[in-house]
């Protein structure tokens, strides 16, 4: 039953653990090698997973179909999705990634890179065509090799070389390990810029972190360290390294997209990408000449910055997320393109000019217009539940009244992806069906914190409410 679980989602092949057999696992292997994979400079298939327990026995099935398929397996270890894409991307070989990434534990996924970068949407079908009509066969067994540490190592000097050397010298820094994969990068990185690093909270079992929607009891008690330890910042990851979670000296998060945006202008972007669910502070910004909304999931942010005019083309998501289109200059040192999510980049482009400029980094957040976007999630919401829910608000008055009465009659309705109501007092109620998990989502934007945190609460029981009843 849990094999006919495992679907396509907004980022990669998602569902619960068990359901990925070997005999599943290979059918999807060969079939994304089959159709996608083509350009691929030798056959050779890199292969990295995220530190779930189910992640192991997933990516020696991956590897055993991979080299059953007449493919070579290189097995790059437990390490961030950004390393293992931007290792394959060197190559020109295509790459999966283990992962389940944010979502609950006993769930996990896997990440498909063709040679020249990210599956695409319009790769989804003819693979799950080829997985359809390929005849069930149970692979040989692959026993995992030590890992190949190449990938780490290139990931973490690109990131090396972009800075200068002392960067983030002076800096006190709390790094938030939980079970992220790549919290041992991430502190090795930030020392050798210079900061001092604190390591808050490892585990050796995996802990699902959302930040965009983080745990609050997590989030208090990282203040309280952040206040015991007098930290400038705690930094962390999700699962799989590619989503940043930024806290301020005061414990207070810096949310992805602001994240992103501040990292881009930092960076000299002049064309920026980035989902509906960013917030609506970077158009009132004016930082960028040319800015592009797409629908949420890196595929939809990639395919807008192929076409994206400018010279210095980068995206980044609510999630915080960024990508990297064209080689950047940052103040004299290139940053090579990495056009997948990646969360230590933008950590330690807003850290460093945090550091440069002398303020906190709540003092380069305040340079946006005052909006604050919060968000939250019902779990375990069917798909067809959830989609039928967001229909509902799209189509009728008395539906979004229930929800809200100032979203009767909203002054803009945009359906995208999910249901975006634009109140006619500008705060924003956007609802949608999480395309990675069974799990309903609800994002907030408005003129503050406060005002944010008391509408996502009433939205979030109405919805319950509504969803329980």
């Amino acid at each position: 039953m849990a094999q006919h679980q495992i679907k396509f989602g907004t980022s990669g092949l998602r569902g619960p653990a068990e359901g990925f057999t070997p005999e599943l696992t290979a059918a999807y292997v060969e079939a994304f090698l089959d159709t996608a994979a083509a350009g691929a400079r030798a056959r050779q298939l890199a292969i990295g997973m995220d530190r779930r327990a189910s992640s192991p026995a997933i990516a020696a099935a991956v590897a055993a179909a991979a080299r059953g398929a007449g493919w070579e397996p290189l097995f790059c270890g437990a390490l961030p999705t950004p390393a293992l894409a931007g290792f394959a991307m060197a190559r020109a070989i295509p790459a999966i990634m283990v992962t389940g990434s944010h979502i609950p534990a006993d769930q996990n996924g896997l990440k498909f890179y063709r040679p020249d970068g990210e599956l695409r949407k319009s790769d989804e079908q003819p693979i799950l065509d080829a997985v359809a009509g390929r005849p069930s066969a149970t692979p040989a067994g692959f026993a995992l090799p030590e890992p190949d540490p190449a990938a780490r190592l290139a990931y973490r000097q690109r990131l090396l070389s972009a800075f200068a050397p002392g960067a983030l010298e002076g800096l006190r820094l709390g790094v938030y390990a939980h079970s992220a994969v790549g919290w041992r990068d991430m502190e090795e990185l930030l020392s050798a810029l210079g900061a001092s690093c604190t390591v808050l909270e490892p585990s050796a079992d995996f802990i699902a972190v959302d930040t965009e929607a983080v745990d609050p009891a997590a989030l208090a008690r990282l203040r309280a360290l952040g206040r015991e330890h007098g930290f400038d910042a705690i930094v962390s990851t999700d699962g799989d390294g590619d989503r940043p979670l930024l806290l301020d000296a005061e414990g207070v998060q810096v949310n992805g997209d602001v994240l992103g945006a501040l990292a881009a202008l930092a960076l000299g972007a002049d064309s920026v990408v980035t989902p509906l669910t960013s917030t609506s502070a970077i158009e009132a910004s004016g930082w960028f000449a040319h800015l592009a909304r797409t629908r949420i999931g890196s595929p939809f942010v990639i395919e807008a910055m192929e076409t994206a005019p400018g010279t210095a083309i980068v995206g980044f998501e609510a999630n915080g997320g960024f990508l990297v289109q064209t080689t950047l200059d940052n103040g004299g040192r290139p940053i090579s393109p990495l056009p997948t999510r990646d969360a230590l980049l933008p950590l330690i482009t807003v850290l460093a000019e945090a550091r440069r400029e002398g303020v906190a980094v709540r003092a380069l957040a305040d340079r946006l217009p005052p909006r604050a976007m919060l968000a939250d999630r019902l779990p375990q919401v069917a798909p067809d539940r959830g989609h039928g829910l967001v229909a509902e608000l799209a189509r009728s008055d008395a539906a979004r009244r229930a929800l809200d009465p100032h979203l009767a009659h909203p002054a803009a309705i945009d359906t995208t992806d999910g249901t975006r109501m634009v109140r006619a007092d500008g705060v924003i109620v956007h609802v949608r069906q999480s395309g990675n998990a069974p799990e309903l989502r609800c994002y907030v934007e408005a003129p503050s914190p406060e005002a944010a945190r008391a509408v996502l609460e009433a939205m979030m029981a109405r919805l319950a409410a509504r969803l329980g009843g």
